[in-house]
């Protein structure tokens, strides 16, 4: 669990999991939600870097959600993350990137956090960028790549 000054950020069980895809409307988050179960699932000892993290607010409130793509064998994670479009503007995105970020930089085996974001996200980019992640000058299947350097 990750804990920061409003939000709570935590892996999602099965069910919670199951729940998200059965929610979720656009076919293309329901298919990465389904990968992201299956990976978990297989992937049991190492869960927290295939599922879904919930971000909650103090209330329990769901606000959004990260997951990190694996943990590839040079060490390398990268961060995905949404908020929901009635909790964006408030920060959020920011808060969480900072907070997952500086976890997985702890992590035993983490050499180096990553991101990518669709080029005309300038949104998504400038939180990246607030939560200490840099251009990196490649571009990705989504768009700009991105490595954190610290907050």
């Amino acid at each position: 669990m990750i804990k920061t000054e409003r939000l709570t950020i935590r892996i999602a069980s099965d069910d919670e999991m199951r729940g998200l895809i059965s929610e979720e409307t656009d076919p293309e988050l329901k298919k990465a939600y389904g990968e992201m179960l299956g990976l978990s699932r297989a992937n049991p000892d190492s869960r927290q870097w295939f599922a879904a993290w919930l971000i909650r607010l103090p209330d329990g409130t769901r606000v959004g959600d990260l997951c990190f793509k694996g943990l590839s064998p040079d060490g390398g994670v990268e961060i995905g993350y949404g908020i929901l479009p009635e909790y964006q503007g408030k920060g959020y995105a920011t808060e969480t990137v900072s907070a997952a970020a500086r976890w997985a930089s702890n992590q035993p085996g983490v050499q180096f956090i990553e991101a990518e974001t669709d080029p005309e996200n300038g949104a998504s980019q400038a939180v990246l960028k607030k939560a200490g992640f840099v251009p990196t000058g490649k571009i990705g299947g989504e768009g700009p790549r991105f490595r954190w350097r610290g907050d």
